[in-house]
């Protein structure tokens, strides 16, 4: 899985929903996330922070968002948890590389449901994803706002 986004995001979801039937079972899918945590590149340790902390997750989460000059968002996340760094990734390979309105519109919940994440994760694992996916679309509404200007020094009067 690539992290750049050069195709739409229901094509990103049509791939992974590719790779997971391929692999059958639960226990294998579980064994490939996992696998996908594990080349999921590290944080750099000065970006563990409590700003960057995702508040929801069971496990240590920590999610960075950057905007390039054209508007679109680039995402990096880390965890404690294997398999969540796995979920990291896979929300990566989605989100990362996308327009403020394009994040917007992706309904994460039907993904999962296709994926067959839903059913498969525990509660806790379920409320993490979705502390992480909610944290991205926070962070993509922040981006969609258009920036504050401050209103021009008004002329003073003197009395």
């Amino acid at each position: 899985m690539d992290a750049t986004a050069p195709v739409s995001i229901d094509e990103a979801v049509a791939e992974l929903c590719e790779e997971f039937e391929l692999l059958g079972d639960w226990e294998q899918r579980y064994r490939y996330v996992i696998d996908l945590g594990r080349e999921l590149p590290p944080l750099d340790p000065s970006e563990h922070t409590e700003t960057n902390k995702v508040r929801g997750c069971a496990s240590q989460v920590w999610l960075t968002a950057s905007r390039d000059p054209g508007g679109v968002l680039w995402f990096a996340g880390d965890s404690d948890a294997h398999i969540v760094r796995g979920l990291i990734s896979i929300l990566l390979s989605l989100y990362s590389g996308r327009t403020p309105a394009e994040i917007l519109g992706f309904d994460a919940p039907a993904a999962f449901a296709r994926l067959g994440l839903t059913g498969a994760l525990s509660a806790q694992r379920s409320n993490g994803l979705a502390a992480m996916v909610s944290r991205i679309r926070s962070e993509a509404a922040q981006a969609a706002r258009p920036p504050v200007r401050s209103p021009p020094d008004s002329p003073t009067t003197e009395s």
